[in-house]
């Protein structure tokens, strides 16, 4: 599909308008918590007597994400004009990424309803691993740059990575498990995996 596609472009505008939204919703969130921060009617004392000066973190908490949300509306923006996919992909990766590192392999969650969505990620990302042949979603450094219930709960010199991320046989058990954990090419996945949604759409077009 051709970029100057009226289909492609009527898709483009509705994605700038959506960041547009995104950013205005940003800008008003971190001007309402700078608004209450800055204390204006000296109301912090009473706040403080009565135990509820917690709404101040929350105030700062609300202005920092309406710093990202702007910036990340300006920086779509930007992707979408330049019609780069890199740009418009930059974070998506990073926000699954971060939640899904929460949940894999999480034993230790605060109540059963986690636990499921632990399992069904755990279970969800080991078959898409070996049903595609990948590791993690930026690749197997994800396993070693980032926090992770994985990284806490395994060794780093017996689990550098998940057994998926090996490079299997016809039983399904790694080809050679010494060196898959050495990380030698040829019997280790390096390809990245990343779920778009639907960004999908914009992985096909032709630029």
């Amino acid at each position: 599909m051709a970029k100057d596609d009226s289909t492609v472009r009527c898709f483009q505008g509705l994605l700038i308008f959506g960041n547009v939204i995104i950013g205005m919703c940003g800008i008003a969130l971190m001007a309402e918590c700078i608004f209450f921060v800055s204390d204006q009617n000296s109301l912090y004392p009473l706040l403080e007597a009565t135990n509820n000066d917690d709404i101040y973190a929350a105030a700062w908490i609300g202005m920092f994400v309406g710093i990202c949300l702007f910036c990340l509306s300006v920086l779509g923006i930007v992707g979408i004009m330049k019609s780069n996919r890199k740009i418009l992909l930059v974070f998506t990766p990073n926000l699954f990424l971060k939640q899904m590192l929460e949940r894999y392999q999480n034993n230790s969650p605060p109540n059963n309803d986690d636990q499921w969505k632990n399992n069904g990620v755990t279970k969800t990302w080991d078959r898409l691993m070996l049903q595609d042949n990948c590791c993690g979603v930026n690749g197997p450094s994800d396993w070693q740059k980032y926090t992770s219930a994985f990284r806490t709960e395994n060794s780093d010199a017996d689990y550098p990575w998940p057994r998926q991320c090996c490079v299997m046989n016809n039983l399904k058990e790694p080809l050679n498990l010494d060196a898959c954990k050495l990380g030698v090419p040829g019997y280790y996945h390096n390809r990245f995996w990343v779920l778009l949604g639907t960004m999908f759409y914009w992985s096909r077009i032709d630029y």
